[in-house]
């Protein structure tokens, strides 16, 4: 009957009626609420909060066995009322459970964050995925190299590519020669306004040969003349010829060293899932055989639209490269044509038909009256 006591004060809390604790009863309450408590939980651990509810009662406090009894002790559990529910929810707080499992209160609104990415892992899944490519098509050229592993060839395109680069080394060796023939043509352009202006020096000085000397002096003058207007013609050819193959074709070729790599690629991963399609079937190949096929198919539809994007600029390239040299080569020869002649007229008349300006000495610059 000693014993009953504690339980009973414990079970049993007297309130007034706007929800407070009596005065009275507060200091027995807790001190037997302490001796009632499983060991290892003290006080400080349990929070009781009244507040001024329509409801007489708060709350059940229901606690373990009393001390020394047989049975396992049993954690204290609360059971708030509707009220205090409803009081807890317009306070906007949330509950956040840790690991220990106790729960605590911690202000604010409710946010449901992702999974925050971590960028390190994520340059690590790139890299490992660069390394596994890189690997596979390694693998490949070797094999294709050694003649183990076989290709994807298309006999009308590669034809077309073989064409287009044999095509551009014997352009640049046009390029090169005609670089090479507008130097000497410069410097004997320079030789000839040098020996004009000594044999009208001398033409001046020498009474005896003055109509020779200037004969000589007006011949060396408009070969000159002539000369720098046959430079005009062929700088202009060597600057489309040079725009041609430095810059369209090679644009081209660069299109077609991606459609090479992705066929390399499409090659590879073809590879692997004729590999895997060979070995048996069980549930731990049939994942590695799906994620073959889509990786397959990926490379396939790249390797598609390359090829689709070569075949269009091989044809573009055509048609501008015969429009382009054929205006080009028809200047080359009048030009070479008229010089030789000693047509002047003729000459001049070629750069006007192709619109070449040629640059006179000294007007590279606007002067700062021009420009006002």
């Amino acid at each position: 009957m000693a014993q009953e006591s504690p339980k009973n004060s414990a079970a049993e809390i007297p309130v007034t009626s706007n929800g407070q604790l009596e005065d009275s009863h507060e200091h027995s309450f807790n001190r037997d609420l302490k001796r009632s408590l499983p060991v290892g939980l003290g006080l400080s651990e349990t929070k009781i909060t009244s507040h001024g509810f329509d409801s007489t009662k708060e709350g059940v406090v229901e606690t373990g066995p009393f001390p020394g009894s047989s049975a396992s002790p049993k954690s204290s559990v609360i059971s708030p009322s509707s009220a205090a529910a409803s009081r807890l929810a317009g306070q906007g707080c949330d509950l956040i459970i840790p690991t220990g499992g106790r729960a605590q209160q911690k202000s604010g609104p409710v946010v449901l964050a992702d999974e925050v990415k971590n960028p390190a892992m994520e340059k690590l899944e790139l890299v490992r995925k660069w390394s596994l490519n890189t690997y596979k098509c390694t693998r490949q050229i070797i094999s294709e190299k050694l003649g183990r592993g076989s290709r994807t060839v298309d006999l009308e395109l590669e034809a077309q590519i073989d064409i287009l680069r044999d095509n551009k080394k014997k352009y640049e060796n046009i390029l090169r020669l005609a670089q090479t023939l507008s130097t000497q043509l410069f410097q004997m352009v320079h030789t000839q306004r040098q020996l004009g202006d000594a044999f009208a020096d001398l033409s001046l000085k020498s009474l005896e040969l003055h109509e020779e000397f200037g004969y000589n002096a007006d011949t060396q003058k408009l070969l000159a003349k002539n000369g720098e207007t046959l430079l005009g013609a062929i700088n202009f050819f060597i600057a489309s010829v040079n725009t041609l193959v430095n810059k369209t074709i090679e644009d081209t070729l660069l299109t077609v060293k991606q459609y090479e790599s992705a066929r390399i690629e499409y090659d590879a991963y073809r590879t692997d899932l004729e590999e895997l399609n060979l070995g048996p079937r069980d549930a731990n190949t049939l994942p590695k055989i799906e994620q073959s096929q889509q990786l397959f198919q990926v490379h396939k539809e790249k390797y598609d639209k390359m090829r689709n994007d070569v075949s269009i600029k091989l044809k573009f390239l055509e048609e501008n490269k015969v429009k382009v040299l054929h205006n080009q080569l028809v200047l080359f020869h009048n030009a070479i044509a008229a010089y030789f002649a000693g047509n002047q007229k003729q000459l001049e008349q070629t750069l006007k038909q192709f619109h070449i300006k040629l640059k006179t000495p000294g007007a590279d610059a606007p002067s700062w009256l021009e420009e006002q």
